[in-house]
Formats: C-alpha cells, structure tokens, sequence
C-alpha cells in the first residue's frame, strides 16, 4: 500500500505534498477541539498497534501479500481527526526510519492513507455505528478505507504514467479486496475485544481505559517483537505492480533502520526485533508529544 519513492513522477509527489500540508493542518486544528487530554496516552498505544499490526504481511493471493492498514480502526477508536495525525506519524516514522514507502512520496502515502483512507473508513461508523448494525458499519468503514487508499494508490501510477494495462488494473483491485475484507473482520475483532475491556474507551465517556491499554500495549510489543516471523516474504500489490513494470524504488536517502533491521545483532531474529521494539518507541512518543501539543494551542 505505501507508494516507494521512483514510482511517482514529480509533478503528481508535489502537489499531493501540497494538498496534505494543508490538510494535516486542518485536521490538526480540528482535533485540537475534540481531544480529551485524558485519551492522549490512547493515541500513542493505538498508534503504536497499528504500527506493529502493519509489519505483518499476510497473503492475498499467488505471490502478493498485504498488511493491516488500520485507518478505520484509529477512527473508531480516536475520531477521524486524531486518526489521521497518529496515521501520518507512522507513515513518517516508517519513511524516514524504516525506509518503508518514500520519503518523496511521502505526501502521496499521507493522502491516500490518513486522509482520504481515515475519513472513507469513518464515513460507515459515523452513519450507523450507533445503530445495532455497529459491527457491519466497522466492517464496512474497514474495506471502504482499504479499497479508497488502495484505488488512489494506482490512480497516483496512472496519473505517472505507468502504462498499466486494464487487467493489471483489475488484478490489483481484486487483490485490494481480499485484502480489505481480511482487514474488516480483524477491525471488527479489535473493536470488539476494546469495547468489552473498557466500553467508555470508544464512547469517550469516564470509563475505565487502563486493561485496554494494557492489552494493546502488549499485543503491539509482542506483534513488534515476533510477528514478522509469521510474516508472508511476497511483496504487496504495489511493489509487485512495479516489478512487473520495471519500476525500481530506487532514492538517494537510506534509512537508519531500512528493512525494519538494526546491526547490531548477529541473531536474524534479534536484529528484527529491536527494530520493531524501536519503531513501537518512536510512534508512541511521537504520538504522545504531538497530543498534548495539541491540547495545549487548544489552551492557548
């Protein structure tokens, strides 16, 4: 789902760098109004879930994997504001850092994903999430979020000039939906396990937060820590699009812990997790400091 950099050409990165500045702004500024000073520990766990959930590739068909993309289930959990600020701190800890998605590309992932993929995501719970079809809405914000993010995604390679011809077109979208429809029942799953551990979490009313947090924190470091290994090796449907183009995700910036590995290690194994374990720090602390920055221009 992230676009590399090399994939896009420069007048199609640039202006959607300069549509999601603004953007982000704005968003910025309206979750300053809607977030409790008391959830802001919430931004940094769910942040660093989805951060962890998103190293997990699973297979979506012969030779194509795919991965948690999470934008509905940080608007069920945060509001469509929050969610689309603590989505684009992973999408930048994961360009900069973990060289996952291009630095130049940047805007283009922020867009497709935090934007336009967060809001489409809470467009279903926002309309009947209060209803008793709650878990269809979730799980129909899941897909649309996936398959919005998704359909951008090819629409930024056509806008490039990628020759794609219209059953690649079709290909990829098929293999979108698969991979939405797993994202749905497992956006489902979470929300539900969230709701009966702490119901006022996701109601924002004063119940009480802290065995959910617990129980995110835990499954995030655990999905940090080892869940690569249950990781399907086949690229995603972009990476794929662009091998069977001949498109290299070629750039002159190298991420100090590109491939989500650190040197430091001889162990496969320990070099990946103290990878993960790194980015869980990163994207909660980011998530952490931007939220009470936040609240307090809010207070200003």
């Amino acid at each position: 789902m992230h676009i590399p950099d090399n994939f896009l050409t420069t007048p199609v990165w640039a202006a959607l760098d300069a549509v999601s500045i603004p953007s982000i702004a704005l968003l910025a500024r309206r979750a300053s109004r809607e977030l409790d000073e008391t959830r802001i520990p919430l931004l940094g766990v769910m942040g660093a879930f989805v951060f962890a959930a998103q190293m997990i590739n699973f297979p979506v068909g012969i030779g194509t994997s795919g991965h948690l993309v999470g934008g509905a289930l940080l608007a069920c959990a945060l509001g469509p504001a929050p969610a689309a600020l603590v989505m684009t701190a992973i999408i930048a800890i994961q360009a900069f850092v973990f060289q996952d998605g291009g630095v130049l590309a940047l805007g283009a992932n922020v867009f497709n994903m935090a934007i336009a993929g967060v809001l489409a995501g809470y467009l279903p719970i926002h309309l009947w999430g209060a209803t008793t079809r709650r878990r269809q809405a979730i799980f129909a914000g899941a897909f649309l979020s996936v398959m919005v993010s998704g359909s951008l995604a090819l629409f930024d390679l056509l806008l490039s000039g990628i020759p794609m011809p219209r059953l690649a077109i079709l290909a990829s979208l098929a293999v979108f939906a698969i991979g939405a429809a797993i994202e749905g029942a497992i956006t489902v799953a979470v929300m539900q396990g969230i709701e009966k551990l702490s119901p006022g979490l996701v109601r924002k009313s004063n119940g009480q937060s802290g065995r959910a947090i617990a129980v995110l924190s835990a499954a995030a470091v655990l999905l940090g820590c080892a869940g690569f290994l249950l990781a399907s090796s086949a690229p995603d449907g972009i990476e794929r699009l662009g091998a069977q183009f001949g498109i290299n995700a070629t750039t002159g910036f190298h991420a100090p812990l590109a491939d989500y590995t650190t040197g430091y290690f001889e162990s496969a194994w320990m070099r990946k997790a103290t990878a993960g374990l790194a980015g869980l720090v990163l994207i909660y602390g980011l998530c952490l400091v931007a939220g009470r920055w936040i609240t307090r221009q809010r207070s200003a």
